[in-house]
């Protein structure tokens, strides 16, 4: 039997109090500010018309993400596969959700809003620096923020040296998508991929 309500939800799990129901902001300030020019690293969760969900990470120097003010950021966009499966999801809802992370912080950073795709060089400008150029950027209209708490990064030890696995004992991007895809011939060796990568970063 699964769980129909939320009140049925909340009969197990009550209400939030204190901080956790007060930490949410409707708008970016100093701490949210610095936390996103902190982050080389985002989530960005979105959905389509239909419902069907799609979360995309995105990356780059920290910073890479433009506080235009506290009620907007940018999220440059450069060319990659050309699925663009985020993009098109917000052409449809105009929604987006993002989570902000930082190298050796527990603790992550929450952004909601309404968001839009822009290409106009007004918003593309802001980007110019940045080794491979925006081809288009996410306008997002904050509406809600808030700090989430460490525990989920705690628990999973996500920072930590000795969490890390041997890459070579775990099977490469190549091997995965042969085997899923069956396809013929020699899967591309992990070496040969992060090259290939890093002329395309």
């Amino acid at each position: 039997m699964f769980i129909q309500t939320e009140e049925e939800l909340r009969e197990i799990y009550g209400f939030p109090a204190g901080r956790a129901k007060d930490k949410q902001l409707a708008g970016l300030e100093k701490h949210a500010i610095n936390f996103i020019a902190h982050s080389p690293f985002m989530l960005l969760s979105t959905n389509n018309a239909v419902g069907e969900l799609d979360c995309s990470p995105r990356g780059g120097s920290p910073g890479f993400v433009y506080v235009k003010d506290e009620n907007c950021i940018l999220i440059p966009d450069a060319k990659g596969n050309n699925r663009i499966d985020s993009l098109v999801n917000i052409v449809e809802t105009q929604r987006a959700g993002c989570l902000f992370l930082i190298p050796g912080v527990d603790e992550t950073l929450r952004v909601n809003g309404r968001a839009n795709i822009s290409a106009d060089q007004s918003y593309l400008s802001y980007f110019e620096d940045q080794a491979k150029p925006a081809i288009s950027c996410i306008v997002l209209q904050v509406e809600e923020v808030f700090l989430h708490c460490a525990k989920a990064l705690m628990r999973s030890r996500l920072w930590d040296a000795v969490s890390q696995i041997k890459r070579d004992e775990f099977p490469t991007m190549a091997q995965m998508m042969k085997d899923q895809l069956r396809l013929e011939g020699e899967p591309e060796t992990q070496r040969d991929m992060i090259q290939r990568y890093m002329k395309d970063i």
